[in-house]
């Protein structure tokens, strides 16, 4: 496995085991969440598309009083105590999902449909969020270039593989059986993530200090301590960490766009349940298979040879291509290539450009002001998404009001994008090549 991982990628051999650990905890996290997303969202449109625009306020509600929650985990326990909490507590709530499908299916009705829509949606954030923080806080800015795309290839395996499960088991376990998959897949990235804190060197080497490859220095007996709220004050007060919000911001606006555009297109199509599920598998298989082969061949060798900015930018520049199309040609074929080409390379080359954003930042803000960027303010581009969508549809002017709308904002935020990365630059260039690692006591707490 390190023989192929080197031969196609950029991954050293010291960096292999790691790299392979944090790639099999994504993939189980990633199978976790796609095993789950169909009943999603055949719950959640029990009472039509105008009911999934308020599931969204009620998602960026329950996502904002959650967040001092995890900010307490942050601020009190040692990394991987609140990041194992986080999962083991998805899987413990997913439980009680089947409990109450198993022991009270009469109780299952649009309420708690609504109910499990939130919960997931809130879910999705949360795990990949925790997860994408202990990689920028176990690997180098440089590394990060180079492996985060790989890394990432096993989220995409796991998004392929959660369907297929669900496929396979659906009939023979039930729905209530599929949750007990996505808990048992939940605990397998629990012991994957410990594999990869026991993979990772907990200090620096002396040697590797100057070395920009370096991996960073880790003290798992550390505490970040602070506040619940720090990293919501860090955003407010950093003009860089509200760039990186802002640019969360608008790609959760421009993916409520497209998401709402192909529920209205699909739904044209008639009311059969069975053709919009075809439909709707389509769409995600050409996505998958599509975000894969821009994983595995470009997206590491993409962020090394053209940088973080052009990165950044890639996903606006595309946004506003798909748009463009859809303006000549508007037709379900056309936002079918254009979904899969924005989700391709969202998940397989902006997401890994976008999480080295955070390996130039504190410990404390990979963590807390990541949580509150990653959740509330995604979440809260999905509702202002929601809301200006069914505006315009309501106005009558429909698609060609949205593109008019999504052009302009793309330009901005391809702009935004180059940066960003420009400005992570500038900070890499201040930073010592290896932090020292953080102690108890500058950490402000006791270790637990």
């Amino acid at each position: 496995m390190t023989a192929v991982l080197q031969r196609f990628t950029e991954v050293r051999r010291e960096e292999a085991a790691p790299v392979l650990a944090s790639a099999l905890s994504f993939f189980f996290i990633l199978t976790a969440l796609m095993v789950l997303r169909p009943a999603r969202e055949a719950l959640g449109m029990q009472r039509g598309i105008e009911a999934i625009r308020w599931l969204f306020v009620g998602t960026a509600v329950v996502t904002l009083a959650v967040n001092p929650v995890f900010g307490v985990l942050v601020s009190r326990f040692r990394r991987l105590v609140f990041i194992n909490a986080t999962y083991l507590f998805f899987a413990a709530s997913l439980l009680v999902f089947y409990a109450l499908l198993v022991m009270a299916p009469a109780a299952i009705g649009e309420t708690s449909g609504m109910v499990f829509f939130v919960w997931f949606s809130v879910f999705n954030l949360f795990a990949t969020m925790v997860f994408w923080g202990l990689m920028a806080d176990r690997f180098s800015l440089e590394q990060s270039k180079r492996l985060f795309g790989v890394i990432a290839v096993g989220g995409t395996l796991g998004a392929i593989a959660g369907p297929w499960l669900a496929s396979r088991l659906a009939e023979p376990l039930g729905t209530a059986g599929l949750l007990l998959v996505a808990a048992g897949s939940l605990g397998l990235a629990v012991l994957s993530v410990r594999a990869v804190a026991q993979l990772q060197p907990e200090h620096a080497r002396p040697a590797a200090l100057d070395d920009p490859e370096a991996s960073p220095a880790v003290d798992e007996r550390a505490v970040i301590g602070g506040s619940a709220w720090d990293g919501l004050r860090a955003v407010f007060r950093s003009p860089y960490l509200a760039g990186v919000a802002g640019y969360m911001l608008i790609l959760a606006v421009v993916a409520t766009f497209i998401y709402f555009t192909r529920l209205q297109m699909v739904a044209a199509l008639g009311e059969d349940l069975d053709m919009r599920t075809t439909v709707f598998a389509q769409i995600d298989l050409y996505t998958q298979i599509a975000t894969l082969v821009l994983q595995a061949l470009v997206a590491g060798k993409l962020m090394k040879h053209v940088g973080v900015p052009a990165t950044l930018a890639l996903l606006p520049v595309t946004v506003a291509l798909g748009f463009l199309g859809l303006a000549l040609v508007a037709s379900l074929a056309a936002l079918v290539v254009f979904q899969a080409a924005f989700n391709a390379v969202q998940r397989a080359i902006m997401r890994p450009a976008r999480e080295t954003l955070f390996t130039v930042v504190s410990r404390t803000d990979k963590y807390k002001s990541k949580a509150f960027i990653d959740t509330f303010v995604y979440r809260g581009g999905d509702v202002l998404g929601a809301q200006v969508e069914g505006v315009l549809g309501r106005l009558g002017t429909g698609l060609p009001a949205l593109i008019s709308v999504s052009v302009p904002l793309a330009v901005g935020w391809a702009a935004l994008g180059a940066w960003l990365g420009r400005r992570q630059e500038r900070q890499a260039e201040h930073r010592p090549a290896a932090a020292p690692a953080e102690t108890p006591a500058r950490a402000g707490v006791g270790a637990l």
